[in-house]
């Protein structure tokens, strides 16, 4: 399907914007859908630069007659964020806390930021915004106020309309102004100055006093009616609170430039108390006579569905371990100014029910670390809940109900039996049960015109439901495109004729996020799977054994969640982090991914796996993995990115780096030739910079020192005995290409601590590589070939049951993920993917028990490396690290930004030191003198060690053996460290000399045979 003719809008944007304008195929792709079932494709993108540049794109798009839509973090689950519209996206750059009013307790701010970074800069002044979505690390404030974002602290502080004071407005024609309370002779001056404002103003006015007995009548009394406009908002008992009308108006009405906010004091003081019950509708029917005996700031609930889910997933399971018995649990927090009142309150409640601490059906906790932990699990569950691991596709549609509290109960009772009717099995049951809110994701079949058609005779049906017990569609999330042809159902015609009325009121040609809420697309239409999505199928050289073997299956592992939008803490998502840039998210890459597979007419990608506009988007993706296990619907993108680049340069000439790094492996055996000359070439003046040019290298990076030595040469030249690969005491040591070519003295302190620890030491001496480069650079068949040829000469140990020890992170994943994925039917992947350990793991676990490592009695600043955090994880080097009373900070700071290949590619240096400046170099920088700087990762190593920190960092394995000898200096430890020094600078300058002169020669000799 051919796009409108956009042309002249896209001029006219570029032209009077400041700010980005894109109308290519990529960035439409990118913002085709966001945390719904919906999708549609918008016209163009503008990320404005200012607020008033946001102001002055809607005027330009008002000329053009071209729809709009506002956007912050994208996460909407009803169809909110998605439509064949400008899209406006704040979240870049409109992100500033203007001002802070401590004494009245108000801020105001910018419609971009992030509720978690406006916190943070509020934390000074010990003051919050108090509604706090699951989503709050990366949701916008924007945002929360078109929905009206509540979250689990809306027990004490209520919704998002609640804590508005007041908001400066932008009709789709250009009227502006600020909003708040209007008293009548606020009404009588505006009125008495004509114009649009009194035009918007009266018709207020009119609405409200034409529909007021409706209005009282038909909306819910309900802690959690977030459906509908907020008319009852323009009530006289109300205060004519334009601003709050205008909240959860979802970009339909008006677009929000600034926002002044409510502020709530942080407690300082909380207490957690958690209840068992039998079952979910249990744990439901106690609701009301536990809020008749307290005030719990926060009520959650979540049940044994979303509890076997996470056991399953092996997701959570030490929150889990801190839930009393029970198959179903009530979670109450209390916040307050003391610890002792906070723990009174939650004792009180226990003697006013009848029930005492030592339960085992209680669990109570003071402890901030333990209550976090607790809450998790509650937290987690939309991304728990949307990938089960029966591989069953669960979605939105029927996922945030409110009821009363007080029959609470009874719905959930009638809602399983609607399950039941529509065959729809076990989805999960949890949420804001002191509010009466109920979330779950229900396993819609979406691709059949069958399923589609029950799905909306479910949503159906169950509208009704909930209206009988006098609730509300949306306790949270909105109507959107969901619930929008619903709302007749709940307010009945007359309310519903007022919502359009109002719509007309503010924007009489619907040109305002047009089909949501008002005159609204269809609950089953513009589905983003459907039973017109025809999906590309290809082969593939990855397996995907997880998706049941489908790429397709893998990209639409994406929901929409938006974590790997967040700011901080994890590792997902680096490049976001860097850029800001939604196509550089793992959801942005994922909806490209998406679209590329052509499943509708209007696909935004439509050259398949040929696209520069998914190659470009998948360009500034480190591969680092961190989605692998920080995403919760585990979208591993590195994996999908190699797949791609496969397909994408199959029969093409690919990119020089693919060849200078991909490589690498073979030009470090080479370099054994004449591993020196090798390094002068590398950093001689002029031939440096040449050679670099060639094999695409930025020119900021220095090029990585071969050894003069391998590990290898070292290994051979002690003559040492291959042990019996069936002696229980026999491991082998992997001998990657980083430890055995460039830092060799991390495998020869391998070597010894495993022998101290009484372990007998095998190497393979005929030439192995887990293929990791080949894999980075989606050099997929040629990976394939080297696994196959790894496997022979690892086969006598792989029969044998003998432990592979790991020592660089990378190589140490691809053998527990890459590989399996790449092979998934070969006995021996399986077999080494379950023999291979890292050094901790060995030692930890299977050292002998008499075995200790060398006390070293010192703080460290230890950065994880991205593979090892995402598929081994850190516990047993952190275990390691405590049995040598090592005093370790292990940073939260993310990715390094080197990330393998992908630091030394040209044009990825800036990104790739930005990411190292969010977090990992400022720490090591803080690191105090006498402290070590431990990193596993080659990648990690060279990015501190290049980054400006004075610092050199070393492997845990060189510490442990360093520690072997004795005390460590107590300044700069790592001057110990045995690394390979650069060539001399008359050694790289004879190398450019010689060079030029045999090029002179060869010119020379060419011209006199010319002659």
């Amino acid at each position: 399907m051919t796009p409108p003719d956009t042309s002249g809008l896209e001029a006219a944007l570029s032209a009077e914007v400041d700010g980005e304008v894109r109308f290519d195929a990529g960035s439409r792709g990118a913002y085709a859908t966001d945390g719904s079932n919906y999708r549609q494709v918008p016209l163009g993108l503008v990320v404005p630069r200012t607020v008033e540049a946001g102001a002055r794109a809607l005027s330009v798009c008002a000329r053009f007659d071209a729809p709009v839509l506002s956007r912050g973090g994208g996460t909407s689950l009803a169809g909110q964020s998605t439509n064949t519209a400008v899209v406006v996206d704040w979240s870049k750059y409109c992100t500033r806390l203007i001002s802070v009013d401590p004494e009245r307790r108000t801020c105001v701010v910018e419609p971009g930021i992030v509720l978690d970074e406006l916190n943070r800069q509020l934390a000074p002044h010990k003051l919050q915004f108090g509604p706090k979505p699951a989503t709050h690390s990366h949701c916008a404030l924007g945002g929360m106020i078109g929905n009206n974002s509540c979250g689990a602290s809306a027990q004490a502080y209520g919704k998002t309309v609640d804590n508005v004071r007041g908001l400066e407005i932008l009709t789709y024609d250009g009227q502006r102004t600020w909003t708040g309370p209007t008293p009548p002779d606020e009404r009588a001056r505006i009125a008495a100055a004509g114009g649009r404002l009194a035009e918007l103003y009266g018709g207020l006015d009119r609405i409200a006093g034409e529909y007021l007995a409706d209005i009282r009548r038909g909306y819910p009394k309900i802690p959690r009616r977030v459906s509908g406009y907020n008319l009852d908002s323009l009530l006289p008992e109300n205060g004519f609170d334009v601003a709050k009308a205008l909240v959860g108006s979802e970009s339909t009405l008006v677009t929000v430039l600034r926002a002044e906010l409510d502020l709530v004091p942080v407690p300082p003081y909380q207490s957690l108390l958690v209840l068992g019950y039998d079952d979910i509708c249990a744990a439901a029917d106690d609701v009301p006579r536990l809020l008749e005996h307290c005030s719990p700031s926060q009520l959650e609930a979540l049940d044994d569905r979303m509890a076997q889910l996470m056991r399953e997933e092996g997701a959570y399971l030490d929150s889990l371990a801190m839930l009393p018995e029970g198959d179903s649990w009530l979670m109450l927090q209390y916040s307050g100014d003391s610890q002792e009142d906070v723990d009174e309150r939650a004792h009180a409640l226990l003697r006013a029910v009848g029930r005492d601490e030592k339960d085992r059906g209680i669990a109570f906790s003071d402890n901030p670390e333990r209550e976090q932990k607790m809450l998790r699990a509650r937290e987690a569950g939309l991304g728990v809940t949307a990938r089960p691991p029966d591989d069953r596709e669960t979605w939105e549609g029927w996922e945030d109900s409110a009821v009363p509290p007080e029959r609470l109960g009874d719905y959930l009772r009638d809602l399983k039996g609607l399950f039941d009717e529509f065959d729809y099995d076990s989805p999960t049951l949890y949420g804001h049960f002191g509010q009466g809110c109920v979330h779950t994701r229900i396993p819609f079949d979406l691709r059949t015109a069958h399923g589609v058609a029950d799905f909306r005779g479910f949503v159906e049906r169950a509208a009704d439901l909930v209206v009988s017990y006098g609730g509300s569609l949306s306790g949270e999330h909105g109507d959107g495109q969901s619930r929008g042809e619903l709302l007749t159902r709940m307010f009945g015609e007359r309310l519903v004729t007022a919502f359009g009325e109002l719509k007309a009121l503010f924007d009489p040609r619907d040109r305002m996020n047009p089909g949501k809420i008002v005159r609204p697309n269809p609950v089953d239409g513009q589905l983003r799977l459907g039973p017109g999505w025809r999906p590309a199928t290809s082969p593939t050289h990855f397996g995907f054994p997880a998706d049941e073997h489908n790429f397709n299956r893998a990209v639409l592992r994406c929901v929409g969640i938006g974590n790997c939008r967040s700011h901080s803490g994890g590792v997902m998502c680096p490049s976001y982090r860097a850029t800001m840039e939604e196509e550089h998210s793992t959801r942005g890459r994922a909806r490209l991914l998406f679209e590329m597979l052509g499943g509708h007419a209007d696909s935004a990608i439509e050259d398949g796996w040929r696209s520069t506009a998914v190659r470009d988007a998948l360009d500034l993706c480190l591969a680092c993995k961190g989605c692998k296990s920080d995403c919760p619907t585990g979208v591993d993108m590195a994996t999908l990115k190699a797949e791609f680049l496969a397909h994408h340069y199959e029969g093409r000439t690919r990119p020089a780096a693919h060849y200078s790094m991909g490589y690498l492996p073979v030009w470090a055996r080479l370099s054994r030739i004449a591993p020196a000359l090798v390094n002068s070439a590398l950093h001689a003046p002029g031939l440096a910079r040449a050679g670099k040019r060639l094999a695409g290298v930025d020119g900021a990076r220095s090029a990585p020192v071969f050894a003069e030595e391998s590990f290898l040469q070292w290994w051979r030249a002690q003559g040492r005995e291959q042990p019996d690969p069936a002696d229980p005491r026999t491991v082998v040591l992997w001998p990657d290409t980083f430890s055995t070519y460039f830092h060799p003295a991390i495998a020869k302190s391998a070597v010894r601590v495993l022998q101290d620890a009484g372990f007998r030491v095998a190497v393979p001496t005929e030439p192995v590589c887990c293929g990791l480069t080949w894999i980075s650079t989606g050099q997929l068949p040629v990976a394939k070939k080297v696994l196959n040829r790894t496997l022979q000469v690892l086969r006598p140990y792989l029969e044998a049951g003998t432990p592979v020890i790991g020592l660089e992170p990378s190589c140490t994943a691809v053998f527990r993920a890459d590989a399996p994925e790449l092979m998934p039917a070969d006995q021996d992947v399986r077999r080494l993917a379950g023999q291979v350990r890292t050094l901790a793991e060995q030692l930890v676990h299977h050292a002998p028990e008499t075995w200790r490592p060398p006390q070293l009695a010192r703080q460290a600043t230890v950065q994880t490396h991205c593979h090892q955090h995402a598929v081994m994880k850190f516990e047993a080097d952190e275990e390691l690290m405590r049995r040598a009373h090592l005093d370790a900070d292990v940073l939260d700071e993310g990715c390094c930004g080197l990330a393998g290949n992908f630091g030394f590619e040209r044009g990825h240096h800036e990104v790739s030191m930005a990411v190292a400046e969010l977090g990992v170099l400022p720490s090591v920088r803080a690191a105090a003198p006498d402290s070590l700087i431990l990193a596993d990762g080659f990648s990690c190593r060279t990015q501190i060690e290049e980054g400006g920190t004075g610092r050199r960092a070393l492997h845990l394995a060189e510490v442990l053996a360093l520690a072997l000898d004795g005390n460590l200096p107590s300044d700069h430890p790592e001057r110990l460290a045995d690394r390979p020094p650069e060539p001399s600078r008359p050694a790289r300058w004879a190398t450019t000399a010689t060079v030029a002169g045999l090029a002179a020669g060869g010119v020379v000799l060419g011209a006199r045979r010319r002659a």
